[in-house]
């Protein structure tokens, strides 16, 4: 049987989705500068509201491929009860967000349904 494999070279890079809410803000804070300063990272803005797919209150943190071996064990070990969602970016957002997602602490219920109408349009 012959299956097919997804080549991890079409990954262009990741994102990770902090989420938070108004007791846990100071703690998104605390993890936001922490990424800031030990790594090479793009910080989104807050969005207070949910966005997008996004549930929750949350910022993106956009990095290189190459980061991931670092970033991803340092966001295990400090991200405290915060969730975060670690995705890759291969130009299909649904599947990045769904199919190839990985979570941190608490999955939360993504509404993917935003990601299927913009991928029709």
């Amino acid at each position: 049987m012959v299956e097919r494999f997804n080549d991890a070279g079409t990954i262009e890079g990741y994102h990770a989705h902090v989420y938070y809410d108004a007791a846990s803000r100071p703690a998104a804070e605390q993890l936001r500068a922490g990424l800031d300063e030990r790594f090479a990272v793009r910080l989104g803005r807050w969005h207070d509201e949910p966005v997008g797919p996004h549930p929750r209150s949350m910022y993106q943190v956009a990095f290189a491929v190459g980061e991931l071996p670092k970033l991803l064990p340092w966001l295990m070990l400090n991200r405290g009860e915060l969730s975060v969602l670690v995705h890759p970016l291969t130009g299909n957002d649904y599947d990045d967000h769904s199919r190839f997602a990985l979570w941190l602490g608490t999955p939360l219920p993504l509404k993917l349904e935003v990601l299927r109408r913009a991928s029709a349009d």
